[in-house]
């Protein structure tokens, strides 16, 4: 069953056009992967389809819901998301920001019950200013899900975190889907994708040079991995 829908998808910053006639679809139950370099318009994307905004032309359905219209307070209550620059005041502490999202929604998931799930409840008084990386995320994905949402859009989740804390985030993501959400991720790692993602659309200069499983794109490539794929499919050259 398709949970999203995106239909030649336009967006434009001060006259740059920063996605350029995009078409997705994103099947529910599935891991899937908008990966390619920074500036390649990904985040555009998740914003539109999160309704944060507006696309120049174009139409974007969440199940089967427009983001942008009289639809948007319904499909809010049914998403989660996750962005690239998230925040939170420092001296919130863990629970207070559990409790404090899940009165943002109507029938809300036992923020108590997300904290014991992500292993948050030994830091529950802990402030937001003292947990490290890999705890912040951590946080923002038990964020994402305190609605008890369908769908769940991670803007570069694991940027910035150390090896151990991108592994262990990973496996965070994994579990995610294994509770039947659909998570739509943002990537400039290539192995993170290759090694996340049911299926990945490689963007690039605000278009979609090649969608697939990993392994669909890593064949057509004649490549050894997801990264040399990338290579080979968008004609960059490696830095």
């Amino acid at each position: 069953m398709t949970v999203i829908e995106i239909n030649d998808l336009r967006k434009s910053y001060q006259g740059r056009l920063a996605v350029d006639g995009v078409s997705l679809t994103v099947g529910r139950g599935e891991i899937f992967g908008l990966a390619g370099p920074n500036g390649a318009g990904k985040t555009s994307v998740v914003e539109c389809v999160s309704g944060l905004r507006r696309p120049d032309g174009g139409t974007v359905r969440v199940l089967g819901l427009d983001p942008h219209g009289g639809d948007r307070r319904a499909l809010q209550q049914r998403i989660g998301t996750q962005l690239q620059v998230a925040a939170l005041p420092d001296g919130i502490k863990v629970g207070e920001a559990l409790r404090m999202y899940a009165s943002f929604y109507d029938e809300p998931a036992d923020w108590r019950a997300l904290m014991d799930e992500w292993g948050l409840t030994g830091r529950k008084g802990s402030r937001f200013a003292a947990l490290s990386g890999g705890w912040k995320q951590r946080l923002f994905i038990a964020l994402a899900l305190v609605g008890d949402p369908e769908v769940v859009l991670l803007d570069e989740l694991t940027t910035g975190l150390d090896p151990d804390a991108r592994r262990t985030t990973w496996g965070l993501v994994r579990a995610m889907r294994d509770r039947g959400v659909t998570v739509v991720m943002v990537t400039h790692f290539m192995d993170e994708a290759e090694a996340l993602c049911d299926r990945v659309a490689i963007i690039d200069a605000g278009r979609v040079t090649a969608e697939g499983t990993p392994r669909e794109l890593i064949g057509r490539a004649g490549a050894a991995s997801l990264e040399d794929a990338y290579f080979t499919l968008t004609g960059r050259d490696r830095a």
